[in-house]
């Protein structure tokens, strides 16, 4: 089995463990297997793409850095935590929106049907910020939240153009993050939110990050990244 596939393994495993500690209200656990989960991944990417004779992007590398920063300040409590968290993944969002448009995001997102990402993605931030804001501005939190989102919904609109497991993926990053602002807001928190957030977060930056491993090498076609994995 090659390397990198065992990175994923133990990735997977300490999702779960994870997942299971947060269903279970183990602070211990959660706290001692969370920040391991974006690490995992970097060393999955580094590997991986080594295997494929080419170099891990150096950009997603920073993303996943400061996504480890993030996930390790959103561990206390604290509305200023919560902003260098916040902080911290705006940083990840910037690395990948840099990334994929260098990866010629720009040029195919000028063409059908790819022209319609945007104009959803911009739909969905406007409605979710309307719903979010009177709860986020009673916390101090709807301009730096707004922000936020305008990099995220960026980043998602960009992945869109880089197969589907990196669109998917930055789709499931959003939804985590439009989860966690709903419930700061405290307009939404469905059963079982924060195993939800912490899923859709490790599958979203899994799918990211395998399907930026699946396109190392590849020369940059913007046309035909929809197509690709």
């Amino acid at each position: 089995m090659p390397h990198s596939r065992t990175i994923l393994l133990a990735f997977l495993a300490v999702t779960a463990a994870n997942l299971l500690a947060n269903a279970t209200d183990s602070d211990l656990a959660f706290a001692l297997t969370k920040p391991l989960l974006m690490p995992l991944l970097a060393a999955y990417l580094w590997r991986a793409t080594a295997e494929r004779d080419a170099r891990p992007d150096r950009l997603v590398l920073a993303g996943l850095a400061f996504a480890t920063g993030g996930d390790v300040a959103l561990l206390v409590d604290g509305t200023g935590w919560f902003l260098a968290g916040m902080a911290c993944f705006l940083g990840t969002h910037l690395c990948y929106l840099t990334a994929f448009t260098r990866r010629g995001a720009a040029t195919a997102l000028r063409r059908a049907p790819l022209v319609a990402v945007p104009i959803g993605y911009a739909a969905l931030t406007v409605i979710a910020l309307a719903w979010m804001w009177a709860g986020l501005a009673a916390a101090g939190l709807a301009v730096p939240v707004a922000g936020y989102a305008l990099a995220l919904v960026a980043m998602a609109t960009t992945a869109a153009t880089q197969g589907w497991r990196v669109g998917l993926g930055a789709a499931l990053f959003l939804g985590s993050d439009l989860l966690i602002a709903a419930g700061v807001a405290g307009v939404a928190q469905p059963p079982g939110a924060p195993v939800l957030v912490m899923a859709t977060y490790a599958a979203g930056q899994a799918l990211i990050v395998t399907g930026r491993a699946a396109r190392a090498g590849a020369p940059v076609t913007p046309a035909a990244a929809p197509a690709t994995p």
